[in-house]
């Protein structure tokens, strides 16, 4: 399923009037035949479609898309390429689905790098049996959360294998984006009195996914905080152009993160408890658990180190945004202790944040 430059050709990406005859998914759907172009088409093309211009839609599918350059080029002068698997459990949850999951990820990890996301690929596994109306729930989220980060899914694949062979369905999605002129953002280049700021709340995708699963008998009123971060990351850029880094705190969650900066800078981080911010229904199911909200997943939270002087900027920049209001300055990078995470705890002591060996909640993006 591939947009291209409009040349002659039988299968155009537009709404067909081809549907699938069935109401779970047959390994036939994965077989090459009419039953397999009934699954595309009518699930994942006429999702996808609405996102193509005229010309586009008109267009035949090939086996690659094809980007114009001169289109890539006006944005930037650095093309950023980056791709990702996605295997939650459940596909559904309270503030999003496997879907979003994919095109968030794929988006945030793109943006975090300074680039600004212009296409993507989807790449998708479906066990047999899975429900084709829960296919299409998380088809249409693909589609219009691509449209809310203002990419598009350009190409993609779909496969079907036997029961038991996979979780129902895993995604793999891969994201092109292009770096503009004077952005340089890396993991090396925190510097000593730098400044640590995070966008929101940390925990709630990993307390949204523990609630879902059920297996803990567990409730909350926690969401996901599943969004696309380049809107805000754009934002962040112009109030605060010598950024030195920004990173989203996926698996391992905000511990994660700043152990691999400390280590990759040859610095040290020290952070303040107190200034960190999380939900009291987070704090309380992760005590109520034995867990560290540190160490939860995000799916809405980058962190980013800028230089003291553009801190008051970036922190007001951020919570201009949506997505951005409880931006907070929780730490700073120091000369001290290179490559270790020191928290100041609100009783006055400290201890070291370290990376744990695994994670606390497994499958949760």
């Amino acid at each position: 399923m591939t947009a291209n430059a409009p040349t002659p050709g039988p299968i155009p990406l537009r709404p067909s009037r081809r549907r699938v005859r069935h109401e779970t998914v047959t390994l036939a759907h994965g077989g090459g035949g009419s039953a397999m172009r009934d699954l595309v088409e009518d699930v994942f093309v006429s999702a996808f479609a609405e996102q193509q211009d005229a010309a586009q839609a008109a267009a035949p599918l090939e086996d690659q898309a094809r980007l114009p350059l001169a289109d890539l080029m006006a944005r930037g002068d650095r093309l950023a390429f980056t791709t990702d698997s996605f295997v939650v459990h459940p596909l559904e949850f309270a503030g999003g689905d496997i879907g979003r999951l994919a095109v968030c990820g794929t988006v945030n990890d793109l943006a975090v790098g300074g680039a600004v996301p212009v296409a993507l690929s989807c790449a998708v596994v479906i066990e047999e049996g899975m429900a084709v109306a829960t296919l299409r729930r998380i088809a249409a989220s693909i589609a219009a959360t691509a449209r809310e980060a203002g990419v598009r899914v350009v190409t993609g694949d779909t496969k079907v294998v036997a029961r038991g062979a996979c979780d129902k369905l895993f995604i793999t999605t891969s994201g092109v984006g292009v770096i503009r002129s004077g952005v340089e953002l890396g993991i090396a280049r925190a510097r000593p009195g730098d400044v640590v700021i995070v966008n929101g709340p940390l925990g709630d995708h990993g307390a949204a996914i523990l609630a879902a699963r059920g297996e803990l008998a567990v409730e909350t009123s926690v969401a996901s905080d599943c969004a696309p971060l380049n809107g805000l990351i754009g934002a962040l850029l112009d109030a605060a152009p010598d950024t030195r880094l920004i990173r989203d705190a996926t698996r391992g969650g905000l511990a994660a993160v700043l152990n691999e900066m400390a280590e990759a800078s040859a610095v040290g981080v020290r952070v303040d408890e107190s200034a960190i911010p999380i939900r009291d229904e987070v704090r309380g199911l992760c005590d109520l658990l034995g867990l560290d909200p540190l160490y939860l997943g995000n799916e809405g939270v980058m962190v980013a180190v800028v230089p003291t002087g553009q801190a008051d900027a970036a922190l007001a920049a951020l919570r201009a945004h949506p997505l951005g209001g409880m931006a907070a300055a929780i730490g700073a990078i120091t000369a001290e202790r290179p490559g270790l995470v020191i928290m100041d705890t609100p009783f006055g002591g400290t201890r070291i944040v370290d990376l744990l060996v695994g994670d606390p909640l497994p499958r949760i993006c």
